[in-house]
């Protein structure tokens, strides 16, 4: 038998087995040596390579969600245009900064070449409109109403036009559905800016370079709900620009739908009637100046007394928010920013201040009541009234015996309301007041809200002012080194006025009470503010904030958010209070300074209050005033410089609500004609695929005046003022 060795292994096997041993160190020294080389030896040019290698993200746009009245008429939606924008990063690539592109991008859209290059210059402080004030790292629009012909130029000729691009593109549209513009309401978008996408980067709604950010109105006040989500994908690319492979990918998010209490249709007739209003007191002659009245600019509010919704609000002078969508003009910034534009952008019924006049008498009639004065008692009125040298007139100097309260509303009597403040003054300790002084007719004011924001969902709401004894010192401080710097005793009118004011300018005088008590001196009101006011008083006291969104509807119809209406205080009046002044505004309509207005309205159906105003401005021509209410609506209009509150913004008013209720001028009622008799409840329905079965909307045909004569309801005012 042969013996074979313990290790089972040959000598060949052996040999094997260490050339294989050999191999595998070989190949590990190998490895090693390549690892040292690469990872350290090359190291840190690799990693510049490898850091060249990353993510890039394709932004697919949101469409932007609607704004819709409150039927469902879209007041803002999106169309589909053939957009062309040119990418600043690749034009200034170019040895001439894109210039000669641009010239011939011009040739193509029939623009002139300073035009197409001022759209892609950046903003700045000292740069003029037009410019981006966008990122500059995204595509600038240069036009947004590029016709298929030139679209295509650009694209066969893509060697001629580097980075320019010719897309269709979802773009922002203000149909004005019957001819009601509703611009300062909706307000306009303009493209976010890299502070503004660095301030919102660790929030839950973060900016995109490609996102339009609303500037006013609605369209910024719900901005986040309608922006949507951009849909973004990430692709891996290498160093030199190449894709290696999809990471990852979020479809894009449509906007929700904003529902607004605007009924397109009463917009319509809100918008031509203050305009209408305004060319018919220029006809008039102001006796005062001796020219025809200016009537320069107006507002007006129409309000759901219960709730606070607002149904219509316009503002004078005004513009079309289209001209916003793909960058503004140079011609039309200046149109509308210039010092001869009278502030179009300016939403006259929010941010609008003047002074009240007498529809503000409704506060100083409550302060007394609650500074302990009977509402039934009676009070003289003569024509003027006298505090030392001063003589404080009635309107138009007429004088109406002993009188209530209720009277002094119904004939707008301003003596009665200079003895009671004058007296007041004097209880709170004149000019010397006292530590804890009651100053009613101003606490009052403060009470219903005056002074304050109302708290509408509409950006800079200014608050109007409250001229009190705070305010007094504060104004005072501001001031009081300029006074006392051009001031000078025996001087002309100004300087010796500024003389008084550097010494005393902090005190109330009796005088500024007084007028004050009337709603005018320094006090200043804003149309959205009354209109609440008036509808409390409507609905029994509650003041509401004014809202103008009504609900916010996902882009499928499935989710809905209502924006239900929100009470924010009490009018600072009891029950009985509150009917007895309910009842004098009835007596305004009916025999007062506003029966001329409603003859032949049914009163018996649709009880009408109401309160005129006819504000006197230091160097301008009175401000027109007409504060009004039934059970269902308040509607509030201001004519700047426009006569009187019943002559000129009356006939508005009553046209209104003729529109409102299906009324004729005797006062017959046509439910069939009636635009909205009653407020809109339900909300529209948006179907899955956003589709919206929106009713059509016929511009507004204004009922053919009559021949020019007063019709009264009932006998004619004892006085005939027509405030």
């Amino acid at each position: 038998m042969t013996n074979i060795p313990e290790t089972g292994r040959t000598p060949r096997v052996q040999i094997r087995l260490v050339v294989i041993q050999i191999l595998v160190f070989s190949l590990l020294a190998t490895l090693g040596g390549r690892l040292w080389y690469i990872q350290i030896r090359n190291g840190e040019e690799y990693a510049k390579e490898a850091s060249g290698n990353g993510v890039q993200q394709v932004v697919q746009p949101a469409v932007r969600g609607s704004l819709l009245d409150a039927r469902g008429v879209p007041l803002a939606d999106n169309e589909t245009r053939l957009v062309v924008s040119a990418s600043r990063t690749e034009l200034l690539k170019m040895k001439d900064d894109g210039k000669g592109v641009l010239t011939r991008l011009a040739a193509v859209l029939g623009m002139k070449p300073k035009d197409v290059m001022d759209k892609v210059r950046l903003c700045d402080s000292e740069t003029p409109q037009p410019c981006w004030n966008g990122s500059p790292y995204q595509p600038i629009p240069v036009t947004d109403e590029a016709t298929t012909q030139q679209a295509l130029q650009i694209r066969e000729r893509a060697e001629d036009f580097p980075g320019i691009t010719a897309e269709p593109t979802a773009v922002r549209r203000y149909p004005a559905p019957g001819k009601s513009n509703t611009a300062q309401v909706l307000g306009y978008l303009s493209p976010v800016t890299d502070g503004e996408i660095e301030k919102a980067k660790n929030t839950d709604s973060p900016f995109l370079r490609s996102d339009q950010v609303g500037r006013s109105g609605l369209e910024r006040t719900y901005d986040k709900e309608l922006r949507g989500k951009a849909g973004v994908t990430r692709y891996e690319v290498d160093n030199l620009g190449r894709v290696m492979g999809q990471a990852k990918a979020d479809p894009a998010q449509p906007g929700a739908n904003v529902v607004t209490s605007i009924d397109a249709r009463v917009q319509a007739v809100a918008e031509w009637e203050l305009n209408h209003a305004m060319k018919e007191a220029r006809k008039v002659f102001d006796d005062n100046t001796n020219e025809n009245y200016k009537a320069d600019s107006g507002a007006v509010v129409v309000m759901e007394s219960k709730t606070g919704r607002v149904v219509a609000m316009a503002s004078l002078p005004t513009y079309d928010p289209n001209a916003w969508v793909g960058g503004i003009s140079a011609k039309d910034y200046a149109r509308l920013t210039g010092k001869k534009s009278n502030f179009p952008l300016l939403n006259r019924a929010i941010q609008g201040q003047a002074a009240p006049g007498s529809i503000f008498k409704v506060v100083p009639t409550t302060a007394a009541v609650n500074a302990g004065y009977d509402f039934n008692g009676h009070y003289p009125c003569p024509s003027s009234y006298s505090i030392g040298n001063q003589v404080f007139k009635n309107f138009e100097s007429q004088g109406h015996g002993s009188i209530t309260l209720g009277q002094a509303l119904e004939v707008s009597c301003d003596t009665v309301y200079y003895a009671l403040s004058h007296e007041q003054w004097r209880k709170d300790g004149g000019l010397k007041p006292k530590k804890n002084a009651n100053d009613w007719f101003y606490k009052t004011a403060h009470q219903f809200g005056l002074g304050a924001e109302t708290g509408i969902d509409l950006p800079n709401e200014e608050k109007g002012r409250v001229p009190d004894r705070r305010w007094k010192q504060k104004f005072w401080e501001a001031n009081k080194d300029y006074w006392c710097k051009i001031g000078k005793k025996g001087g002309s009118y100004i300087q010796q006025l500024s003389y008084e004011n550097c010494l005393e300018g902090n005190l109330m005088r009796a005088g500024d009470s007084v007028n004050y008590s009337i709603g005018q001196g320094d006090t200043l009101v804003t149309p959205i503010q009354m209109a609440t006011i008036y509808s409390a008083i409507s609905n029994g006291g509650t003041m509401y904030d004014p809202t103008v969104g009504k609900a916010v509807v996902s882009a499928d119809g499935k989710h809905v958010r209502e924006i239900k209406p929100k009470p924010h205080g009490k009018l600072p009046m009891d029950a009985r209070t509150r009917d007895l002044i309910d009842e004098a505004l009835a007596g305004v309509a009916t025999r007062g300074t506003a029966a001329w207005r409603f003859g032949g309205w049914p009163q018996d159906k649709i009880p009408m209050h109401a309160k005129t105003g006819t504000a006197e401005v230091h160097g301008k021509q009175t401000t027109s005033w007409f504060a009004t209410y039934t059970k269902d609506y308040s509607i509030v209009m201001t004519i700047s410089q426009g006569g009187t509150g019943s002559g000129a913004s009356g006939p508005a008013v009553r046209n209104i609500y003729n529109a409102l209720y299906g009324l004729d001028m005797e006062g017959n009622q046509d439910l069939k004609k009636a635009l909205l008799p009653q407020p809109q409840k339900t909300l529209p329905k948006i179907q899955p695929d956003g589709s919206i079965d929106a009713p059509k909307i016929q511009p507004y045909a204004p009922q053919k005046p009559k021949p020019e004569k007063p019709v009264l309801a009932g006998p004619p005012p004892a006085t005939g003022r027509r405030d």
